[in-house]
């Protein structure tokens, strides 16, 4: 009897966790979208991401850039045009192969995206003030365990 129970409650958590998911996307883009200041608006969204990770890994090839972001090749390729023209990253000659090119952030591109991550870093900061410290250690690990089975289950196979 124990196991329709528990498999009831693991069905009702999963329902539960689909919702939120759902509305956590739909409220961060809102948020993101509402927030007035300028900082929030100094890079879009896929080059804020394509530079935290730049800043974080290192230069790549945008092979590895595409695979690491789970996006098609060349859709990382037009993201990263468009921050060369912008003058936020370069590209540089890959010495693993010659043909290719390794992109890198530029002191520019660092520089948005660190006013970018700040920004953030305040306005989850305000919104979160009211829980512990243990609270928002646990939902920081929770979302990178989520973060990580998303990147899991999207990698090709």
């Amino acid at each position: 009897m124990s196991d329709d129970r528990d498999t009831d409650a693991d069905e009702t958590a999963l329902g539960r966790i689909e919702t939120e998911v759902a509305l956590l996307m739909r409220l961060g883009e809102a948020t993101r979208r509402a927030t007035g200041t300028a900082e929030h608006r100094v890079l879009d969204r896929a080059a804020y991401v394509i530079l935290r990770h730049l800043d974080t890994a290192g230069p790549q090839n945008v092979s590895a850039l595409a695979a690491r972001l789970n996006l098609d090749g060349s859709t990382v390729t037009r993201q990263v045009s468009a921050l060369q023209r912008d003058g936020l990253i370069t590209r540089t000659p890959d010495p693993s192969d010659g043909r290719g090119t390794v992109i890198s952030p530029t002191p520019a591109g660092l520089e948005r995206m660190a006013a970018v991550q700040a920004a953030r870093t305040r306005l989850y900061g305000d919104m979160l003030a009211d829980w512990s410290a243990e609270d928002r250690a646990d939902l920081a690990t929770m979302l990178g365990r989520l973060n990580q089975a998303l990147t899991a289950r999207n990698r090709p196979r």
